[in-house]
């Protein structure tokens, strides 16, 4: 059965998420490995007032979703693809071996540390529901006609679309959706303006970071959600995982192609359970499960 692993992007995050884990020696020796890397315990990354820090929600998603990864491996559950949202492409390919986890930890703590500083305040992400892409498009090219710092971020279903930029150029570009469709919004729990060009610079500082990092070519497949398709060179992810904070994400492209490929199998690492429901549009004859929210046994004997 082909089996693809999916790691959720900000948002999925929630408070006390890296205190309760399953007993397994594989996941102690991972947890034990990231606070040694990071110098200091989990608790201090994912308490209410650190979460509004979104290096310290980027680094947490990280932690959390490599060792559920590596447990779920662990107990026999193989994964042929793995493809991740945003920072979860971290996580991906840190589980396709192209990326070795201490260095994914060093990186994310950099990037995390470029983006809040970047924008500390006044920015985030907005998910706008029931309008096309065309309609939504239209009205960004407006806004950025007169100066508006907004734009389309990702790319999640038919009519399910994500933008990022500043919060009033947020609540003003919703407010014009909705009069012209019949659509809803809702502002996400992300502080940075993830997947657009306002973030092309602090990109370009990271790669210096990762022009010292040691990429190999990847033992499982790595998916890119920004190209939709399968990386197979380590030069390729190296480009990937430099550029995806400021690239849109096209999750359901991305989500096509691997249906194509005939995956039977989606199993979404914690926390949450949104890669999933999302995934369920597409695979509609697969079997789409949350990890955070389905039985061990039905994820290992399905």
């Amino acid at each position: 059965m082909l089996t693809a692993f999916t790691f959720p992007g900000q948002g999925a995050q929630y408070p006390h998420m890296l205190q309760e884990w399953p007993a397994h020696p594989v996941v102690v020796q991972t947890l034990k490995e990231a606070e040694m890397v990071l110098g200091k315990p989990l608790a201090s990354l994912d308490s209410n007032e650190a979460l509004l820090d979104s290096c310290n929600v980027q680094l947490s998603l990280l932690i959390c979703g490599v060792v559920w990864g590596r447990y779920l491996k662990a107990l026999g559950c193989q994964p042929d693809f793995l493809l991740g949202m945003s920072i979860g492409a971290y996580p991906a390919a840190v589980l396709s071996e192209s990326l070795d986890f201490v260095d994914a930890l060093k990186l994310v703590n950099i990037r995390g540390t470029l983006m809040q500083q970047a924008y500390p305040r006044g920015y985030g992400m907005m998910a706008v529901f029931g309008a096309s892409r065309s309609q939504i498009e239209t009205v960004l090219l407006q806004q950025q006609a007169s100066q508006q710092a907004v734009f389309l971020a990702n790319l999640n279903a038919e009519y399910q679309f994500i933008l990022a930029g500043s919060l009033e150029a947020l609540e003003n570009t919703a407010v014009i959706i909705q009069s012209q469709t019949h659509s809803s919004s809702q502002l996400l729990n992300v502080t940075v303006p993830s997947h657009a060009p306002l973030l092309d610079s602090q990109a370009k500082k990271l790669r210096q970071a990762f022009s010292v990092v040691i990429i190999k070519k990847p033992k499982y497949h790595y998916v890119s959600a920004a190209k939709a398709r399968v990386l197979y060179q380590a030069d390729a992810i190296r480009d990937d995982l430099v550029n995806n904070m400021s690239t849109q994400v096209h999750w359901h492209d991305s989500s096509q192609m691997l249906k194509e490929r005939g995956i039977q199998r989606i199993i979404e690492m914690p926390p949450g359970a949104t890669l999933t429901n999302l995934c369920r549009r597409v695979f509609l004859e697969s079997d789409c499960y949350s990890a955070s929210n389905t039985n061990l046994d039905t994820l290992l004997y399905s």
